[in-house]
């Protein structure tokens, strides 16, 4: 999730982690809704979790302001080569925080601008009237606050099986409640109750102050902490076994480990990521996952070839690209003041990544999700994408049962899922399912997505009876 510091990167120690690399790399994960703060903190190699969830934190609670300050200043559009996160927590800290301690080559392309950035500051303060940095912020307790997120854990069956896992837990004298017949019940858990999941046969809920961090499950990789609205898209690909299947943007990589666990390691995956940073934390988490059918590649997903032999066989696609991470619990609740120009560039993106995309000559069905709310990012940019392919894919009814839908100007986007805090006690989340149209039929958006009956709860993802004497011994 964060490379090694290299000139300098602010902390962690010599040859340890860069602070600012390592909170650049968390605050990704989250805009991907790869997992919690605390989660993306607790996961990645930094040495010391305290200062990276105290930076992390702080320019999250200043993320409208330092994406202001940014937009006006036109950092990033003068310095191409500065990540965006990592442009977010250094000019937190010069202006902010405790200033600049490190940050190799970043530092010194955010410090040429550092006038420019401090008269932004400055000219937002006598916009908003104020004197201190911390009035910048909206009135405490003046939004609606979201209800608090549960905390998830989905059962890693490459390694073990749900019954074990609910059994060490009773064990642990945790009272297990069966299955959740309501959001009421969820909302309610506290002390050691936990359920299972209605939707998702190997996900477990527990009270949102649980921390498993140091569980011996969650170090040996049986148990993943994962939130639900991230779950949904593996779940919903639902790759057949021995598929091939690319993850185009699959950093840091729970996702990645999940479609494992549903193909049961037979196949393929084609994990692919940008970062390299990223990668890197992401094979050892796969590897920790117990997950092997995967290949890694440090590439961008619009630079392959859908000509490529090697993706001659993809028939599954799982698209998570770049968002504003406006659905993150952490940032909510969101008011509409994401900068324009910022907006419009991410859509404009996720419309060539969801093109780029259907263009695979053997593709059956993809998976495109995003951890934001806005419309832009989600139904509008499933809907003029499929404008130019509607002869041969359309959107299909994604698991029917979910009560929170798309919403948007056509039709077909009620067949979208939607999540947020309020509604499904998940993180915010937007899933769209697309299948290759073969025709022949009199509605173009009309099969339903469910999973096949060898995913069901009842039947999910058996572990080889050797596999399952060693996971019962670790449990």
């Amino acid at each position: 999730m964060a490379e090694r510091r290299r000139g300098g990167g602010g902390g962690g120690g010599r040859g340890g982690l860069g602070l600012y690399e390592a909170a650049a790399s968390v605050l990704a994960g989250l805009e991907k809704g790869e997992g919690s703060l605390k989660n993306l903190v607790y996961g990645s190699s930094f040495q010391s979790p305290r200062p990276l969830y105290a930076l992390v934190s702080e320019t999250l609670r200043y993320s409208d302001v330092l994406d202001s300050i940014l937009g006006a200043a036109g950092l990033l559009r003068m310095e191409k080569k500065l990540q965006p996160h990592l442009a977010k927590v250094l000019a937190y800290d010069l202006l902010l925080g405790k200033g600049l301690r490190g940050g190799g080559r970043g530092k010194v392309l955010v410090l040429k601008h550092r006038a420019r950035l401090q008269a932004e500051l400055a000219r937002l303060k006598v916009q908003k009237k104020v004197s201190r940095n911390e009035d910048l912020l909206p009135p405490a307790g003046g939004a609606e606050q979201a209800p608090q997120v549960p905390r998830y854990v989905r059962v890693n069956t490459l390694k073990t099986h749900l019954d074990d896992v609910v059994d060490y837990f009773k064990r642990q004298q945790y009272v297990y409640q069966g299955k959740a017949g309501s959001m009421e019940e969820v909302s309610s858990l506290s002390g050691k109750k936990f359920y299972l999941d209605p939707h998702l046969p190997e996900l477990l809920i527990f009270p949102p102050q649980m921390d498993f961090h140091d569980n011996q499950l969650y170090v040996a990789g049986h148990i993943i902490l994962q939130d639900k609205a991230s779950c949904l898209p593996a779940f919903l690909l639902n790759p057949l076994l021995g598929s091939h299947v690319i993850d185009a943007c699959a950093a840091p990589g729970n996702k990645t480990s999940h479609l494992a666990a549903v193909m049961k390691n037979k196949g393929r995956i084609f994990a692919l990521d940008r970062d390299a940073k990223r990668l890197a934390t992401m094979s050892t988490m796969l590897m920790r996952a117990g997950a092997t059918c995967y290949q890694l590649a440090h590439q961008d997903f619009l630079t392959t070839d859908p000509a490529d032999p090697k993706y001659s066989q993809v028939r599954y696609i799982l698209l998570d690209p770049s968002c504003s991470g406006s659905g993150m619990a952490s940032q909510l609740p969101v008011e509409n003041t994401l900068l324009p120009e910022r907006l419009q560039a991410l859509a404009g993106f996720q419309k060539k990544m969801l093109a780029h995309a259907l263009s695979f000559p053997a593709l059956q069905r993809l998976v495109y999700s995003t951890c934001s709310v806005y419309q832009e990012e989600n139904e509008d940019v499933v809907w003029d994408v499929l404008q130019q392919r509607e002869k041969e894919f359309r959107l299909v009814q994604a698991l029917p049962s979910w009560s929170h839908r798309g919403s948007g100007t056509f039709a077909e986007a009620k067949f979208c899922l939607r999540a947020s805090p309020k509604e499904t006690l998940t993180n915010g989340f937007f899933v769209a399912v697309l299948e290759r149209w073969h025709g022949g039929a009199s509605e173009k958006s009309s099969t339903a997505v469910l999973p096949k009956a060898e995913n069901t709860a009842e039947d999910s993802c058996p572990v080889p009876k050797g596999r399952m004497k060693q996971a019962r011994g670790a449990l």
